[in-house]
């Protein structure tokens, strides 16, 4: 039986931008998930936080939608964020059979440490980049993202 083997075809995956681009993301998702965990978060955690900062006050079935997160999940962040003071479930004003939630003055400066600490995790991931091709490397993701 003789062997059909593509004797380069890992590197020829690896050289792909799909590849790449995955890989890179998964590092800066890595390095921001180390980031905030400083100030005990997940990154699902920080991402309802940053919803309901800038939607709140929001129906959680709202927050379901807006971040296609599964509800019962939502559920179990929104009760880590409760537990740890950074987010309230009141009854909404406008429909008393739902929750409203909003952030609290806690959970702004949670939010606020975590942009700051994104944003290290960020330049530390582009440190092996001058400036100028970090500004050109951000535009270009941008380009491929938009298209």
């Amino acid at each position: 039986m003789t062997s059909t083997r593509r004797p380069h075809a890992l590197a020829h995956i690896q050289s792909q931008p799909s590849w790449l681009a995955g890989r890179v993301a998964a590092r800066g998702r890595s390095l921001v998930a180390e980031a905030i965990a400083e100030e005990g978060l997940k990154l699902p955690h920080h991402a309802v936080l940053a919803a309901v900062s800038e939607y709140g006050p929001v129906a959680q079935a709202d927050l379901v939608r807006r971040l296609g997160f599964d509800a019962k999940d939502v559920v179990l962040l929104l009760n880590h964020l409760e537990e740890a003071g950074l987010a309230v479930r009141e009854p909404d004003p406008r429909d008393r059979r739902k929750n409203a939630v909003t952030v609290t003055t806690a959970g702004v400066r949670t939010l606020e440490r975590c942009a700051e600490l994104a944003e290290r995790a960020n330049a530390e991931l582009l440190a092996p980049l001058s400036t100028t091709e970090g500004q050109q490397l951000m535009e270009l993701l941008t380009r491929v993202y938009e298209a």
